[in-house]
């Protein structure tokens, strides 16, 4: 079963309230939080902002295709990710945008794809803005959990803040069209896989998709209604606590309706050391993403 936590009571650092969070990061991976302060009017507000994006005729979305670009700022076309190599290609459409470096960033000099500049489409009017600010609050959500995180596992509240100071967040807006009448069973919306950073924070249409390995080996179902969002954690935050956060597989097969989901991937700077505590291993937090970037996104493997 799924928890479903109140952050305002992590916030307030309620005993119950951590205990169940403490549950929920160790064995099953997966939770949903409600009361973050982003109403469901404002999740909805997004969410019709990236309908009208996608629904673009496709020679407008590919002035800010990511293909052009080699890095994961702009539109995806579908199948141009893979995250399960025994299964076919996704056949969603994505837009993606990430933090945007200030000016004396000593990250900027380096070129990094992580950081590459944003690609904004002229239309819908609204969406830069729109979107902009949501990626902003949405940051400032997935940081409160992470401190809340910290306390659970018996750290200071702050011990994770640091880490974040220049974040590899990125913002994602999933189309998930119908699914086709010849998809067969190596086709997805998105195929099996478990996220490769440290937490995602996922906004949903409430429309279902989503399903999730559970401990037992079955898949269950995970519904969100907008303005309660589903949280998951990465590999790098598995083994950057030492296996006390689970890293759980998840996909998307897809249904008989379209639908929407905005995650944001929620990850260190570049040169944080994610390796497991006491370790004298050194893992680049960026290494480590751009490796696994790469050997998912087609269009990166080709350019």
């Amino acid at each position: 079963m799924i928890d479903n936590l109140d952050l305002e009571k992590l916030d307030s650092r309620d005993k119950d309230e951590l205990a169940r969070l403490q549950q929920a990061i160790g064995q099953v991976g997966f939770l949903t939080i409600g009361n973050t302060g982003l109403s469901a009017e404002r999740v909805q507000q997004v969410i019709s902002t990236y309908f009208d994006f996608f629904r673009l005729p496709e020679q407008d979305k590919k002035l800010v295709d990511m293909a052009a670009t080699g890095s994961n700022r702009g539109w995806g076309a579908p199948k141009s990710e893979q995250v399960d190599p025994n299964a076919n290609p996704d056949f969603k459409e994505v837009f993606d945008c990430g933090y945007e470096l200030p000016e004396l960033s000593p990250y900027r000099a380096r070129r990094l794809s992580v950081y590459a500049p944003n690609q904004w489409p002229e239309a819908p009017e609204s969406f830069e803005r729109t979107i902009r600010a949501y990626y902003e609050d949405a940051c400032g959500v997935a940081m409160r959990v992470l401190r809340a995180i910290a306390v659970a596992l018996g750290r200071d509240a702050d011990s994770f803040d640091t880490a974040f100071d220049t974040p590899m967040a990125l913002l994602r807006g999933n189309y998930y069209p119908q699914r086709p009448v010849w998809a067969g069973e190596r086709d997805f919306g998105i195929g099996a896989h478990t996220d490769y950073g440290c937490l995602t924070l996922l906004a949903t249409d409430g429309t279902a998709g989503l399903e999730v390995r559970m401990p037992d080996g079955t898949w269950e179902k995970v519904e969100a209604a907008p303005g309660t969002f589903i949280i998951n954690f990465g590999e790098m935050l598995e083994f950057w606590t030492a296996g006390r956060i689970k890293a759980t597989e998840h996909r998307v097969v897809g249904g008989a309706h379209e639908r929407i989901s905005v995650p944001l991937f929620f990850n260190p700077s570049y040169d944080t050391n994610v390796a497991p505590p006491e370790s004298d291993q050194m893992i680049s937090a960026g290494e480590h993403l751009t490796k696994r970037f790469n050997e998912t996104y087609v269009h990166l493997k080709s350019a």
